[in-house]
C-alpha cells in the first residue's frame, strides 16, 4: 500500500488509538482530530494531534487539505444518551459526518472511510445477519448513524468521493473503560470478575451477540484503504461467530480464575435487543478480511491487561 496522510477523527478513542498505532506502524503519516470529551489515550508522539470538533467547518477544512484519505471514527457511540439527548446525537453524528463530507468533496482524498455500527439494524428479523437486512434503528443512535453512512455512500454517487462504510459488530479491547456506565459487556465482566464480584446478567443469558476484536477491526480498515472494491460500499465487520453472553460470563469467570462467582441475573432491559450475528461473506469476498483474533485470546489479553493494572495500582500504593 502507498504512503497516505491520514485525517483520523477520535484518534483517542478505543478503536482510533488502535488505529493511529497500525497506520504509523505502516509508514502513514497521521494527523488526529479529537475534542478530547471521552478519552483516556495518549497520542503517539509520531502523530500530529489537533485537539478540535468535527463540527468545526475551518478546523475541519484545514485539515481536509493536506489529507490523502479520512478515518472517521469520531462519534456520540453511546445508545441510552443518544435516548436522552437526541439533539446533541444528531449534531455529532450527522452533522459532524457531514462537515466531514463536505470539506472532503473539494479536496483530493483518496478515501474516505466512515464507521457506522450494527446498531443500524435494530431487532434483526433474520440471522445471520448480512448487509442487504432491513434497516430499523431502535434509537437515535442507530438512525444517525446510519444517515451518516447514507451520506457518505451518497457523497460517492454524486460527487465521485471515494468513500466506504464499515459496520461493526461488539468491538472489544483492552482499551474499553468499564468505569464508563455505557461500556461493553465484556469489559464490564471483566471489571467485575477481577473485583471478585458476580458479573451481572440483564435477561436469562441466551441472548447471542457476535464480539470482534479491535485488532480485527483494525485489519478491515486497512483492507478499506487499500481495495478498490471498497469504495461505494458497506462491510459488516465481526467474525461470524455466536456468544451467548451467559457462555460469555462463565467463560471470563473460568479464564480470570475466580472459581466463587457466578452469574447474576437480574430483569431484562426493554429494547435490548436478544440475538445477533454477522454475516461477513461480503468483506471475505471483495476485501479478503479473515478475522484472527479468537475470542477466547481476546479475553485472555484483556484479563491480562486488568491484572496488570491492578498490580501497577497496588504498588503505588
Amino acid at each position: 500500500m502507498q504512503s497516505f496522510s491520514v485525517l483520523l477523527t477520535g484518534g483517542l478513542g478505543q478503536v482510533g488509538s488502535y488505529l493511529c498505532e497500525e497506520l504509523l506502524g505502516n509508514g502513514h503519516d497521521v494527523v488526529i482530530l479529537d475534542n478530547m470529551s471521552s478519552t483516556v489515550n495518549i497520542c503517539p508522539e509520531k502523530a500530529k494531534f489537533v485537539k478540535g470538533d468535527i463540527r468545526d467547518k475551518k478546523t475541519v477544512e484545514e485539515l481536509m487539505r493536506d489529507s490523502d484519505a479520512v478515518i472517521h471514527c469520531a462519534a456520540q457511540i453511546f445508545v441510552t444518551y443518544s435516548i436522552e439527548n437526541p439533539l446533541f446525537d444528531a449534531e455529532n453524528n450527522v452533522i459532524g459526518t457531514l462537515n466531514l463530507l463536505d470539506a472532503a468533496r473539494n479536496s483530493d482524498i483518496k478515501r474516505f472511510v466512515y464507521f457506522s455500527s450494527a446498531a443500524v439494524y435494530g431487532d434483526p428479523v433474520r440471522l445471520p445477519v448480512d448487509e442487504t437486512h432491513p434497516q430499523d434503528p431502535m434509537s437515535p443512535y442507530g438512525v444517525s448513524k446510519l444517515s451518516g453512512e447514507k451520506y457518505a455512500l451518497a457523497f460517492n454517487k454524486i460527487y465521485g468521493l471515494p468513500s466506504t462504510a464499515i459496520r461493526p459488530f461488539n468491538i472489544y479491547s483492552p482499551r474499553q473503560d468499564p468505569s464508563n456506565p455505557y461500556s461493553g459487556v465484556i469489559s464490564k465482566f471483566i471489571d467485575r470478575a477481577g473485583s471478585g464480584m458476580n458479573p451481572i446478567i440483564f435477561g436469562d443469558g441466551s441472548a447471542t451477540r457476535d464480539f470482534v476484536s479491535v485488532h480485527d477491526v483494525v485489519d478491515m480498515v486497512m483492507l478499506m484503504l487499500e481495495k478498490e472494491a471498497a469504495v461505494g460500499k458497506v462491510f459488516n465487520c465481526g467474525t461470524g461467530n455466536i456468544t451467548r453472553i451467559d457462555e460469555l460470563a462463565r467463560t471470563v469467570i473460568e479464564l480470570y480464575g475466580k472459581p466463587g462467582l457466578e452469574p447474576e441475573f437480574l430483569a431484562e432491559r426493554p429494547g435490548d435487543i436478544k440475538y445477533s450475528y454477522a454475516d461477513i461473506s461480503r468483506a471475505k469476498k471483495l476485501l479478503g478480511y479473515e478475522p484472527k483474533v479468537a475470542l477466547r485470546d481476546g479475553l485472555i489479553d484483556m484479563i491480562e491487561f486488568k491484572k496488570m493494572n491492578q498490580a501497577k495500582s497496588t504498588d503505588a500504593q
